[in-house]
């Protein structure tokens, strides 16, 4: 006797609300007023303050700040990698502030 397999059925987690992570780290280099840029440390400080779960998501924000030196978004004025201090490119700084002005 051979039975028929049942198949399983499988639900997608729901896609989270709100801005992105790189959004938030835009926002919060764009805010800052410091000559020298935002440092990684104060990013996430900066993020934890906006409700962003820092502890939990490490590797994202790590691949967000990445990213974003390598699109040409932020430009890193000390350190390598996703270490050392941040600041806004002066070519995308016009997109920055429009972000910043926007309400979540």
């Amino acid at each position: 006797v051979v039975q028929a397999k049942k198949k399983k059925t499988t639900t997608s987690k729901p896609k989270k609300v709100g801005p992105s992570v790189g959004e938030l780290i835009v926002k919060a280099v764009a805010a800052s007023k410091e000559h020298n840029g935002v440092s990684a440390a104060a990013l996430k400080q900066a993020l934890a303050a906006r409700g962003y779960d820092v502890d939990k998501n490490k590797a994202r924000v790590k691949t967000a700040i990445k990213s974003l030196v390598a699109k040409g978004t932020l430009v890193q004025t000390k350190g390598t990698g996703a270490s050392g201090s941040f600041k806004m490119n002066k070519a995308s700084e016009t997109k920055a502030k429009t972000y910043a002005k926007c309400k979540y």
